[in-house]
């Protein structure tokens, strides 16, 4: 077994890795043969969420991984350090001093997977369609500043905003932003199933069984034209149940690649170096973990409440009993290695202590112990969660200052049941849609946040996320950006937890695995190859 760290610089910016990839070509894999990526993540269509893979309604890593290889965006991140590149557009960029007029040129010949023209009318049917359904998962919001959306011929689109927004073609690089056919897609509703129709580097058949996504099979789509370079053929991406599963698998060469998520006991066994025929590539993560409050609740509608658990949670000894190497404490939603990040729970809070938080809970005359339930996701977010949540109870009743419960709940009514306010308190993670501070802080206090959450604050949603939108150099947004870290402390709509690692495993024959992963956890599987791991 040979690990490989990749370091991330500490820039003023966004952070992405820099190391080279390990080999790789558009010339497809050496043998010809599909390489088979195993996860466990995955997707269910249900009664409250029927159309898990449209553009306009996905918003979770699984189905953001698949439409990332098949719907193709205007901008992509790169797989090295900077600013999002030109995708289906040939040229994008701000037209005026303000940050307020985006235009981007397609480039020539753009082609649905189907051969159908990509226009310009397409790109505007597309976002457009995304902004009129306003889909319940939230996602849309991330397009919330675009006022409207005018094309100039086949090939010229500008994008008309509401305010500034320097983010922007960040924006433009999400699936939420995707390109989709008008014949395949209605205008006015979602579109139900598992069928994608894009024009990204790869066409895709999932296959389905009890309405969950089992595996996808992803064919190098041979009418892309874009800015990526295709180094194999197909990959299959294989869900599995579990993360023991999954680790079997590739131990017995059933599958090339091994991603989200690994149990903290796997990724101790691959660093130790028994097994020779599988690489470990560790990188720093922008994964956060947090709880969440329904801040209209009876047990935790008192922001009292909600500052004594962050007065009790012990974010070092969390980490250490549950994650170890895989994690580190985080006192912001913003994590440690992005412009813009403040210490502000552990500026206001400082060290854990029952005295502090019992005498918040008395100043507010709130009666001891407070009873409530931690609920989690039981298949989401990887087979330490259970744990994690069983630390966190004992720590918040070990005080003698509440009474908390644990419950599960299985991702497909976990998420739905969430954003109805069925649940007081509740974990949750979240992986950056790009690697920028608003991104850790709008999608959860902006209107239409992606929690569904009761909590709005005027000050955060009209004057500081606008007033740190303005600024096209990230480090000048840092006083704006802080003073809602500093809000998110004082009034605890949400609790963070940690920031992550990320992994990736792969069999030493597998080329790319340095990018198989992008700082926002994002699959790269067009950078994986078959040859001489370097």
């Amino acid at each position: 077994m040979n690990r490989k760290t990749l370091v991330l610089p500490a820039v003023v910016g966004l952070l992405t890795p820099v190391l080279a990839a390990c080999g790789g070509s558009d010339s497809g894999s050496k043998n010809g043969d599909a390489i088979v990526v195993g996860t466990t993540d995955r997707f269910t269509a249900t009664k409250d969420a029927p159309a898990p893979v449209d553009p306009a309604y996905a918003y979770d890593e699984a189905t953001w991984n698949v439409l990332r290889q098949t719907v193709q965006t205007l901008m992509v991140q790169p797989k090295g350090e900077g600013d999002p590149v030109p995708e289906a557009a040939e040229s994008c960029g701000f037209t005026d001093s303000g940050n307020e007029r985006y235009a981007c040129k397609l480039r020539n010949g753009l082609k649905f997977a189907n051969g159908d023209p990509v226009t310009a009318e397409d790109v505007k049917y597309s976002i457009e369609r995304a902004l009129r359904i306003k889909s319940s998962s939230g996602v849309s919001a991330l397009l919330n500043t675009i006022d409207t959306i005018e094309t100039q011929g086949d090939h010229d689109v500008v994008f008309h905003l509401k305010t500034a927004d320097a983010t922007f073609p960040y924006k433009l690089s999400t699936p939420v932003a995707g390109i989709v056919n008008p014949k395949n897609y209605p205008k006015g509703k979602l579109r139900d199933g598992f069928a994608i129709d894009g024009s990204g580097p790869y066409t895709v058949k999932i296959d389905v069984n009890n309405n969950t996504g089992a595996s996808a099979t992803f064919t190098k789509n041979p009418n892309y034209k874009g800015s990526l370079q295709v180094s194999n053929s197909q990959v299959v991406l294989r869900t599995f149940d579990t993360a023991e599963a999954m680790g079997a698998a590739i131990d017995k060469g059933d599958i090339d690649v091994m991603t989200h998520t690994m149990t903290p006991a796997q990724i101790r066994r691959l660093d130790a170096g028994t097994d020779h025929n599988v690489d470990l590539v560790d990188m720093p993560g922008l994964e956060i973990r947090y709880l969440a409050f329904e801040t209209n609740a009876p047990s935790v509608k008192s922001k009292a409440v909600r500052q004594a658990m962050a007065q009790l949670i012990d974010r070092g000894e969390l980490v250490s009993k549950v994650y170890g190497i895989q994690a580190e404490p985080l006192y912001s939603l913003v994590p440690a290695t992005v412009t813009g990040h403040s210490n502000s729970f552990f500026n206001k809070y400082g060290n854990p202590s029952v005295a502090k938080a019992q005498d918040l809970l008395a100043k507010a005359g709130i009666t001891t112990p407070v009873k409530l339930t931690l609920h989690y996701s039981t298949d989401h977010y990887g087979a330490a969660t259970k744990r994690e949540f069983q630390v966190l109870q004992k720590q918040l009743n070990d005080s003698g200052l509440f009474q908390a419960a644990i419950q599960g709940h299985p991702w497909a009514t976990y998420r739905p049941a969430e954003q109805k306010g069925e649940y007081d308190v509740y974990g949750m993670g979240w992986f950056p849609d790009f690697p920028d501070a608003d991104n850790f802080l709008a999608p959860f206090l902006d209107k239409d946040n992606f929690l569904g959450s009761p909590y709005s604050n005027p000050t955060i949603q009209r004057t500081l996320i606008p007033a740190s939108r303005r600024e096209a150099d990230r480090s000048n947004a840092a006083s704006s950006l802080t003073a809602i870290q500093d809000i998110v402390a004082e009034d605890v709509p949400v609790l963070p937890l940690w920031q992550g690692k990320q992994y990736v495993a792969a069999r030493n024959d597998i080329t790319g695995i340095s990018y198989a992963l992008n700082a926002s956890s994002t699959l790269q599987l067009w950078e994986l190859g078959r040859g001489v791991s370097g």
